[in-house]
């Protein structure tokens, strides 16, 4: 059960890299120069995602840590007028809380996707929330 496990979180973790790398290098091509900056760390930030997966679906330990640390990497959604940071890779499922005169709770889901938000503003309604998706796959992580 746990490779079958390791496995899946492997597999949405080379897909949501992939597709993040892909995603950024076409973020890279007219080289503006805020936008270039953000691209060049998502383009890290994905790499280490895709690397992650590579080596947990091949069975390495190193695998394993790397995939922690690229799920801890996902777990939290900031969206405040002041910052904003999201990443996702392959999937998310997302509980937050709007924090406004009348809070309210949502959930949020999507497969087969890949997302990064990193910016020195945001929306006018702060969310704020975290990747169950990415906690679940954490967990599991920790499996011995």
């Amino acid at each position: 059960m746990r490779t079958v496990l390791f496995r899946l979180i492997g597999a949405l973790e080379i897909a949501g890299g992939f597709y993040g790398v892909a995603a950024m290098l076409r973020r890279l091509l007219p080289f503006g120069a805020h936008d270039s900056l953000v691209a060049l760390l998502g383009l890290a930030l994905y790499g280490f995602v895709l690397a992650a997966g590579i080596q947990l679906v091949a069975g390495s330990e190193h695998g394993v840590r790397m995939s922690r640390w690229a799920q801890l990497l996902q777990l939290p959604l900031i969206a405040t007028p002041l910052f904003s940071y999201a990443l996702h890779c392959g999937a998310f499922v997302n509980v937050f809380a709007t924090l406004q005169t009348a809070p309210r709770l949502g959930l949020d889901w999507h497969f087969g996707t890949q997302g990064f938000v990193l910016a020195a503003a945001g929306p006018a309604v702060s969310r704020l929330g975290i990747n169950l998706l990415a906690l679940l796959s954490w967990l599991v992580l920790r499996l011995r």
